[in-house]
């Protein structure tokens, strides 16, 4: 297999992916070290080691103060650190042991480095958080070929297996912690995008909490 190969990762705000083109001309998602295809995106913090993954997720209901979720909600904000044993780390140095984590567990798979790296990220991303999503890559080791909208890398996949004719197609992603929708024209393999909005306080997390908020009000009264 070509050591120059490239995959294509999904950094989200729940749960992260990584996926390459096998020789079939198919994407096929990438097994991690525990063998399930989706890692949760949770770093937990020990008193001498760091542990990325299941693992960490597991640990935050016992350790909340020790486990970092949902920093995907933080990227390009930089008043926002978490400090571990005296040092401050930023967003980018949180993704980046996410980021990691998936390097590694890549290369285990294949034998060899992986130094390229194509990754999605949410299509209203300023220019803060994606130069904050490059340098998390960086930071893991990855070069990165280029980020990509995520609701356009969706929409590459509708038109790749399914359209052939011109349509306009309403793409949405709905996620753990973001949300955003993308209007978007596609004729063949060309993809026009008409408009695009979203709010990265918006998900799955929110609708977990309110029902929280509610239930926690009605066994109160």
């Amino acid at each position: 297999m070509n050591n120059n190969i490239a995959v294509g990762i999904d950094l989200g705000t729940t749960f992260s992916a990584a996926a390459v083109v096998n020789q079939h001309g198919q994407p096929e998602i990438i097994p991690n070290s525990e063998g399930e295809r989706l890692t949760p995106s949770a770093v937990f913090f020990d008193s001498d080691s760091i542990v990325v993954g299941q693992i960490a997720k597991d640990a935050a209901p016992g350790s909340p103060d020790q486990v970092v979720m949902f920093i995907k909600r933080q990227m390009g904000n930089p008043n926002w650190y978490y400090t571990h044993q005296q040092q401050r780390l930023s967003p980018p140095d949180i993704s980046g042991l996410i980021l990691a984590k998936i390097k590694q567990d890549i290369e285990t798979v294949f034998g060899h480095p992986v130094p390229y790296a194509v990754i999605t990220v949410p299509a209203y991303f300023d220019d803060d958080h994606r130069r904050a999503t490059i340098t998390a890559a960086e930071l893991a080791g990855f070069k990165v070929l280029g980020l990509i909208n995520e609701p356009t890398a969706a929409a590459i996949a509708f038109g790749v297996e399914r359209s052939t004719g011109s349509e306009t197609v309403l793409v949405y992603d709905l996620g753990g912690g973001t949300f955003d929708a993308t209007l978007m024209r596609v004729e063949g393999k060309e993809i026009r995008i008409l408009s695009t909005d979203g709010s990265h306080q918006l998900g799955g997390k929110d609708f977990d909490d309110a029902l929280i908020r509610f239930a926690v009000e009605k066994f109160l009264q």
